[in-house]
């Protein structure tokens, strides 16, 4: 089997990066190489830069190639970009990238800053268009409305200007519903996302693909250098991922700690509502090994975010060390927790107060859901069986683009065993 030719577009990417979306780009554009693929991807570094973001190491190889774009002017390039929905500086260096790549596949992810939809007609290949946010439907990416609410109708004008950003009159062109009608496949991540886009007006068929995560080689050793219970919260810092609502409930639940791993825009403001809670713990950001170390030793994890995630991976992360999870009912977590027997779900309060308790206070009912947890990723979510979906999903759109060769490729396993 031939190996394939595919290059990735994205505005972050590892260690240009801020957290989950891009990891879950890293993870795919590794799988690929593993499985004796040529994988470039190209990024967008001045981004991340003008945003704060600090590079930390470029990390061992993994097979893939990094191509991070750089202007000489990074302000105006990503003006321009977001201005006028294409790549205005980079767009001749991406040229150059497709021509000399010559990919079977090109497969976009955030493009909002590498180049808009201007970049979605670029090259001749397969393409992909994956959506691990809301930008397809919302300027902000997150339809989170003036920074306070939910989103429930377009108020999108106020609303940009209210985020201090520059509204996107291309928004109003049709450039985008055109653009997309040049993808093969579009990809959200969770049925609720694929209602949500459709919600706000995209008039294109999504197909859900979720993420994956790699079994683990070792299972890590719970952790044991913590004297008390806990539950455990992990993500960026940020009022959408609503932490600061759980903050009362541990007023509530003085026999475990609540134990936060990670940093951000809202750290200094969490801490500030967390004094005097001694049962609150902010512990900063942990290795992959000591992740998975809080994860296994948790009574649970809680994930409280307020906004409309695409998916969820912490939720996969925990349910990979077979730690239960309790999520707030909203978006797609519902269709996860209630998917996997690995949690539950909360809408107040008291509700959660009443998970924390039933898991650490029964110790039947947590391994229960420990074991549908673990169960659940491995015929879900393991990298095993979502490889397969997308070898399919993509093999479909090879046919219908009317590329046997690649279609043929794909079917006889190319993302599932790779090239011979």
């Amino acid at each position: 089997m031939r190996s394939l030719s595919i290059v990735m577009f994205t505005t972050f990417y590892p260690p240009h990066s801020f957290g989950g979306d891009a990891i879950g780009v890293q993870r795919m554009a590794r799988a690929l190489a593993a499985r004796g693929h040529d994988v470039t991807v190209v990024h967008e570094e001045d981004s991340y830069r003008i945003l704060g973001g600090k590079v930390q190491g470029e990390g061992a190889p993994d097979g893939v190639r990094r191509i991070g774009l750089r202007a000489k002017n990074p302000m105006l390039s990503n003006v321009l970009t977001q201005q006028l929905g294409r790549p205005v500086i980079h767009g001749p260096r991406i040229r150059e990238i497709l021509e000399a790549r010559k990919p079977d596949i090109i497969w976009h992810n955030n493009t909002s800053l590498i180049g808009g939809p201007g970049l979605l007609g670029m090259g001749d290949a397969l393409k992909i268009y994956e959506a691990h946010e809301h930008w397809l439907v919302c300027p902000t990416h997150v339809l989170w409305r003036y920074g306070r609410e939910l989103c429930d109708e377009r108020h999108c004008l106020k609303c940009q200007l209210s985020y201090k950003r520059p509204p996107q009159l291309w928004r109003a062109t049709g450039m985008l519903d055109r653009a997309l009608a040049g993808m093969d496949l579009i990809i959200a991540k969770s049925e609720f996302s694929r209602a949500k886009h459709a919600e706000f007006g995209l008039r294109h068929d999504m197909t859900v693909l979720p993420y994956f995560l790699p079994d683990l080689a070792q299972m890590a050793a719970p952790f044991t250098g913590h004297p008390r219970p806990y539950f455990l919260f992990v993500g960026r810092l940020e009022k959408i991922k609503g932490l600061q609502d759980v903050f009362p409930a541990m007023d509530r639940y003085p026999d475990a700690d609540l134990i936060i791993l990670g940093d951000g825009d809202y750290a200094a403001e969490l801490k500030r509502l967390a004094e005097g809670r001694r049962n609150i713990l902010f512990l900063g950001r942990k290795s992959p090994e000591e992740l998975d170390a809080y994860y296994r030793g948790a009574q649970g994890l809680i994930v409280p975010s307020v906004c409309y995630e695409t998916f969820g991976i912490i939720l996969i992360e925990s349910f990979r060390l077979g730690t239960p999870v309790i999520a707030r009912r909203l978006g797609p977590f519902p269709e996860i927790v209630e998917r996997s027997g690995g949690g539950a779900l909360f809408s107040t309060e008291d509700d959660l107060v009443a998970a924390m308790r039933g898991l650490q206070g029964d110790p039947a009912h947590r391994a229960q859901q420990s074991a549908a947890a673990r169960k659940a990723f491995e015929t879900v979510w393991h990298e095993t069986p979502v490889m397969a979906a997308y070898g399919a999903a993509l093999a479909g759109a090879a046919h219908r683009r009317g590329d046997a060769e690649l279609a043929r490729a794909l079917e006889g396993g190319a993302f599932e065993n790779g090239a011979g």
